[in-house]
Formats: C-alpha cells, sequence, structure tokens
C-alpha cells in the first residue's frame, strides 16, 4: 500500500469481512458455464485429432479390411461427437452441483456430478491462499481461489469459478490476522 492511498479503516475492514462471510451459501460465478464449455471444445479439438492420427496410421501401417479401417472411421466420429457432446452438458450440470459458503469459522465447498463432496477448511488451518487467472479466465473475468492448509488430506482446495474480484475478497478475508500470526 503506498502513502497516498487511504489506510482502510477498521470499520470498513469489519464491514467487508461481514460481506464476504455472511454464511450464505453461494453459486460459482454463471460465467463460469461458457469457460467450461469453451475449454471443452479446445480439449474435444485436440483428443479428437490425435485419434483422428491414430485411426489414420493403423489403417496404413495394419493390414485391416476396408470394412474394419471404416468401423474405426465410425468409432473415432462417434466418440467425437459424444465427447464434444458431454463436453458441452456437463458444465452446466457441474454448476448446478457446486457451491460455497462463508463464515467466520472458514469456508465450505460442495461440488461433485457422481461423487459429490463437501470439503471444509477451518480460517485456523489455512497457511496461505492464491488467487490465480489463466488466459481463458482472464477472458472471462474470472478466478480460482487456492487454499493452502496445515495437514495432508486436502492439504490445497482450489475453488474454480470465481469473479476475479470476489477471488480477492475472499483471499483476502481467510488470510491469518496478525494477532494471530506465530511467524
Amino acid at each position: 500500500m503506498s502513502e497516498r492511498e487511504p489506510k482502510e479503516s477498521a470499520a470498513e475492514s469489519s464491514i467487508a469481512e461481514r460481506a464476504v462471510a455472511d454464511g450464505v451459501e453461494r453459486r460459482l460465478d454463471p460465467r463460469y458455464i461458457p469457460l467450461l464449455q469453451r475449454t471443452a471444445w479446445i480439449a474435444t479439438a485436440i483428443y479428437s485429432l490425435i485419434w483422428l492420427a491414430v485411426v489414420w496410421i493403423v489403417g496404413e501401417v495394419t493390414r485391416i479390411s476396408d470394412d474394419q479401417h471404416q468401423a474405426l472411421w465410425l468409432l473415432w466420429a462417434a466418440a467425437a461427437i459424444a465427447y464434444s457432446y458431454w463436453g458441452q452438458r456437463r458444465p452446466a450440470i457441474s454448476y448446478r452441483h457446486a457451491s460455497y459458503r462463508i463464515d467466520e469459522s472458514g469456508i465450505e465447498i460442495r461440488r461433485g456430478i457422481f461423487w459429490r463432496s463437501v470439503i471444509t477448511v477451518p480460517r485456523a488451518r489455512v497457511q496461505h491462499t492464491d488467487v490465480s487467472q489463466g488466459p481463458l479466465e482472464r477472458r472471462f473475468g474470472l478466478g480460482t481461489l487456492t487454499i493452502h492448509t496445515a495437514g495432508s488430506s486436502h492439504a490445497m482446495v482450489a475453488l474454480p469459478g470465481l469473479d476475479h474480484a470476489r477471488a480477492l475478497r475472499i483471499r483476502d478475508f481467510l488470510l491469518p490476522r496478525k494477532e494471530h500470526d506465530v511467524v
């Protein structure tokens, strides 16, 4: 913080903390759905090209019949279409089953389509936090909050799909307070 910037008062800090730690279960940012869909298109294109090359090489190198080679092409096309379809449907389904809640004691993250999980991170266990943005996340104005904790199970918990500014506010809230800092 530079000397020109006004320092945040204790009252303003308390109000900002209450806005983050309100105990309300929140959904991820809705822009996360098109981000995942765009990522799925990219993955589908890459995997399809790889398997296209495999099918072509198998047809050229091995001595399979034309019928078997045609069956491989059809299998490739069906797999590409199915993977593409699931890549476009899965983000909306995943979004419906993902949420988080922050209160004074810490953060609780819920997610999963088939295997659902609830991860609770007490504030006292938070070692440090990171907020990151990949190129596509930056384009959509989103970020990923990563929480590093003391312990071995879930020592690193990531919460993608947050508005970048909100991820920064959550990061600041979860950081250990100076009066509790041991170092």
